[in-house]
This record gives structure tokens, C-alpha cells and sequence, in this order.
């Protein structure tokens, strides 16, 4: 088959369409950081309210961004079970196949708290929104996992994505135990969401120009509740947290070979 036959779908406008949402997301993040959030926080209000007034901004940008690839035909997508993400300390673990994994979820649960790696904080175009929301730096700290678990104690919703990168495809996804000492140490119930991108496109390996022949589609599917005191029970906190971790891999497993 000759690379013009596999270049279906709209494929140029989506080229172009791509391009625009990676040019966007760079301005929007700039944006965000030195006009909206400065003007949205001059309100007046307590920390909290502040914190969550913050999120809720990121939130709508990150919507309003997946809207956009949705409109332009990079993609489509679907959510199912999204009424169950955003408890009170809750902890919701995903796998992460895309660089949109992290769009999706904190432009669909609107006051959530996550992790996020430490170079959003040296980027010019997200280090001002990152700060300003006050989410958890993965900054290989020693004190990382205490700041993650306190927030889930103080009644948060926390993002966690546990491989720390994005999937290789083609494999299940490998967790870091770091996540499940954090449910140990503080969640009330830690929620999977798996999520599927077809065909697969901006992995790891993948430049943004390379995109599939058709638009993807990108699937999130939010799992049965885990009951973290189910893995504390009568067990020190390494063991707790390197079963419940085996657990995450179990399910992870068997989604994708579903």
C-alpha cells in the first residue's frame, strides 16, 4: 500500500487541524498564566476558594481545548462514567496512552488536584497555571508522597497517572508503587480509569505531525471503585502499598487484553 492510500479522512485538514490545537495550547497556556488566572484571582476569598477558583479556569480551558480537537475532526471521544470521578478523597488512577490523557481528564473533573511532572513548572506556557491551581510537582522529592496523601486527606480529588510517562504502546501499562503508597497513606477510595486512544498517536515516541490515518478516537472508562482499606487491613504500609500496586497491574492487564 503506497503512503497516499493510507492518508484518509480528511487527512490534510487534520494535519492542519493538529498543528492549530498544539499552536492554541501553547498561546492558550500563555495566555492563561499572564491575563486569566491574574484577573480571576483578584477576587477576594480564602485559600481554598481561591485554589478552587483557580482549578475551575484550568478546567474550562482544558474543556474548551478538547472541544476543539473535537470540532476540527482530530478526534472524537467518549466518557463513560464520569458522574463518579470527583469524590472527596478520592484517587484516581489512569494509564496514559496519549499526550491528550491529561486534557481530558482535568477538562472533565473540575476540581481536581494532580500530579504533574516538573517541567510544566520551567515551561513559560503552563508554570504560572500549574502553580497558581497548586498542583503536586512530581520533583522526585522526598516529601512528594506526604504532600500527594495530605491532599487526598484534606478531602481532594487527586489525578494520579502511575507510570510517571506516557504507555509504550503495544504494552501494559507499568506502574511506579509511588501511587499506591499515596493510596495507602491517604485515599478513601482509589478509582481506575482506563483509557484507550485507536489508533494510537502522540505517544512518546510519536512527533505531533504524525498522525494516524484516521482521526482517533479516544475512549476513557471509569472502573469499579477499589476499596483501599481492603489492602491496609493488618498489613505494614510497603506490603499494603506493593499488593494494592499488583492489583493496579492485574486490571490493567486485563482491560487491554479484554
Amino acid at each position: 500500500m503506497t503512503i497516499d492510500a493510507t492518508r484518509r479522512d480528511a487527512w490534510a485538514w487534520r494535519l492542519v487541524a493538529t498543528a492549530l490545537s498544539f499552536t492554541l495550547f501553547g498561546l492558550g497556556g500563555l495566555v492563561m498564566g499572564s491575563i486569566v488566572l491574574p484577573i480571576v484571582m483578584l477576587k477576594p476569598g480564602d485559600p481554598a476558594t481561591r485554589r478552587r477558583r483557580a482549578r475551575r479556569t484550568v478546567n474550562r480551558g482544558f474543556w474548551l481545548h478538547s472541544q476543539l480537537m473535537l470540532r476540527t475532526g482530530v478526534l472524537t471521544y467518549r466518557f463513560d462514567g464520569l458522574d463518579r470521578l470527583g469524590r472527596p478523597g478520592q484517587m484516581i488512577v489512569a494509564n496514559h496512552p496519549s499526550l491528550v490523557d491529561v486534557v481530558f481528564l482535568l477538562g472533565h473533573v473540575p476540581d481536581a488536584n494532580c500530579i504533574v511532572k516538573q517541567g510544566l513548572w520551567e515551561n513559560p506556557f503552563t508554570r504560572t497555571a500549574v502553580g497558581t491551581a497548586q498542583y503536586i510537582s512530581n520533583d522526585g522529592s522526598a516529601d512528594m508522597l506526604d504532600r500527594a496523601a495530605d491532599v487526598l486527606l484534606g478531602g481532594q480529588t487527586l489525578i494520579v497517572f502511575p507510570e510517571g510517562t506516557r504507555t509504550t504502546p503495544g504494552t501494559d501499562p507499568v506502574f511506579h508503587r509511588g501511587a499506591s503508597a499515596i493510596a495507602i497513606r491517604g485515599a478513601r477510595i482509589v478509582t481506575p480509569v482506563f483509557i484507550d486512544v485507536a489508533p494510537p498517536t502522540l505517544t512518546k515516541s510519536a512527533p505531533w505531525y504524525r498522525i494516524p490515518p484516521r482521526r482517533f478516537h479516544v475512549q476513557l472508562r471509569v472502573g469499579d471503585d477499589i476499596d483501599v482499606d481492603t489492602f491496609r487491613r493488618d498489613k505494614p504500609a510497603p506490603i499494603a502499598s506493593r499488593r494494592l500496586n499488583e492489583h493496579l497491574h492485574a486490571l490493567y492487564a486485563a482491560e487491554r487484553h479484554a
